[in-house]
């Protein structure tokens, strides 16, 4: 498993077949079950973690306990970055919502690894600034629009498909989690998918499946600040 995770993960996609090998030899492979935690604020070891099949929530806890999830990951996304390079502990939390498997690297093994493939490095850059600019996006929505906006914009990024003038998407996480995403309550969350169903701007009947019957107008919504 550990050769087709580096082989499918950007930051290693650049390098040579035997170069992933030997990349694929650094790293531990890890099989999680839905629920299971991947790492926490409290574990003594710094460890790069990359996600080959499955989904990951990575969270912070809020001073009652909450949860306040941070962001989502999927396949060829990676987490536990910022631990790694600074040999730090974590300042939060990881656990998979599905049956997820992992390539996971030590802090000491990723080090050598950056040194030896400086071009790693950079790549891993480039991916946490997008993820920064993603961040700053997310905040500036968190601060100047209300939830229906957010929930607008969450909506259109979503993968979907296609049916003349719709876009029928699933919403890929529980509704108590998506709220903790757009930073809302569950209740808020639910009204405002109420709302956008009886302004005809989407359909839904509760469960996960929206269908988006005016894209238009809610990307209209979704720019709206």
């Amino acid at each position: 498993m550990a050769d087709t995770c580096v082989a499918r993960v950007p930051v290693f996609a650049h390098l040579s077949a035997d170069d992933q090998q030997r990349v694929a030899g650094l790293a531990r492979p890890t099989h999680l079950a839905p629920g299971d935690r991947a790492y926490g604020a409290d574990d003594e070891r710094s460890q790069l973690m990359v996600l080959h099949t499955g989904r990951l929530k990575v969270y912070r806890l809020s001073p009652d306990g909450s949860e306040r999830i941070v962001r989502v990951l999927g396949p060829g996304d990676f987490t536990g970055e910022t631990s790694v390079f600074t040999g730090g502990r974590p300042d939060d939390y990881a656990s998979a919502l599905e049956e997820s498997r992992l390539c996971v690297f030590r802090h000491e093994d990723l080090e050598a690894l950056i040194r030896a493939h400086p071009d790693i490095g950079l790549r891993m850059l480039a991916a946490l600034s997008g993820r920064l600019a993603d961040t700053e996006h997310r905040l500036d929505a968190l601060t100047s629009r209300d939830v229906e906006s957010r929930l607008a914009g969450y909506l259109l990024g979503l993968p979907g498909d296609w049916s003349g003038t719709t876009l029928t998407v699933t919403l890929p996480l529980a509704k108590k989690d998506i709220a903790s995403l757009l930073d809302t309550s569950p209740e808020s969350l639910s009204r405002a998918l109420t709302r956008l169903a009886a302004q005809g701007v989407i359909a839904h009947d509760g469960g996960r499946v929206v269908t988006i019957t005016q894209t238009d107008r809610l990307q209209r919504l979704a720019d709206d600040a």
